[in-house]
């Protein structure tokens, strides 16, 4: 199916069900000079709150793997900008937390916008992501790309249930990340594009940092997923009890490879 964004005449909210506020583990609680942030125990899982309140050209919505807090999400038809605020301990271990705006697609898929972050006091390593995955389950098969507030940029994988995610990193302008900082750190980038593509099994990063065309940036990802599939964009926090928020614009989303722009 071709996903397009139709034309609108009123922004669109949402939220996902609400629910009691779970209790934040200590595990869950973000790195510091006192704490190290680690994986969850291997049974540990909550589950997903959905809504099928659509939002721009996305047909749901959920809060996946029931973070502390509700997370919620708008769209701005004039600006063509999604706000997703959401808490969320992380995205990069056996399972996620994180606010999803989705599709269910099939086939192959170009997906891409850019991102920015309003609070300029956020947690470095707070992710907004473009996702195609499995389900809605916290712990299912995926591949993303994801923007740390930081400015790295990533391509990842969770290749089976319950593994912790597997990624290629690469630093455009980050600053205080593990390896080092990337040759023009000191020029701050405040807003970029990236995409993925599916084509088949093949799943490929796409950036644009500066506003030059789309293009591909390192090697592709092979996996197979079974459509249908859940395709969109999302944001974690990587704090387990604290919201923040990104904006994404400019989203398209088409069920084509080949149309990344």
């Amino acid at each position: 199916m071709l996903c397009v964004a139709p034309h609108l005449l009123l922004a669109q909210t949402g939220a996902a069900s609400p629910s009691a506020k779970p209790a934040t583990p200590d595990w869950a609680q973000p790195g510091s000079a006192t704490h190290t942030q680690v994986a969850p125990p291997p049974d540990f899982h909550r589950p997903t709150r959905t809504s099928k309140n659509a939002i721009g050209i996305f047909q749901g919505q959920s809060d996946v793997g029931g973070p502390s807090l509700q997370g919620s999400s708008s769209y701005d038809p004039g600006k063509q900008q999604y706000t997703i605020t959401s808490a969320g301990y992380n995205v990069w271990y056996t399972r996620d937390e994180f606010r999803f705006l989705w599709n269910e697609m099939s086939g192959d898929v170009s997906l891409a916008a850019d991102i920015t972050f309003p609070n300029p006091d956020g947690y470095e390593d707070r992710k907004a992501v473009l996702v195609i995955r499995q389900d809605l389950d916290d712990d299912s098969k995926e591949v993303l790309v994801a923007l740390h507030g930081g400015g790295m940029i990533q391509l990842a994988q969770r290749p089976v249930r319950d593994v912790r995610v597997r990624d290629m990193e690469y630093r455009i302008g980050g600053r205080g990340l593990p390896g080092g900082e990337s040759p023009d750190s000191l020029v701050p980038i405040h807003a970029k594009r990236i995409g993925i593509e599916k084509k088949g099994n093949s799943f490929t990063l796409f950036v644009s940092v500066d506003g030059e065309p789309m293009h591909p940036l390192g090697s592709p990802i092979q996996l197979h997923i079974d459509g249908p599939f859940y395709v969109g964009i999302g944001f974690c926090a990587h704090l387990p009890d604290k919201t923040d928020t990104a904006v994404l614009s400019n989203v398209a989303l088409k069920n084509e490879a080949g149309a990344m722009r």
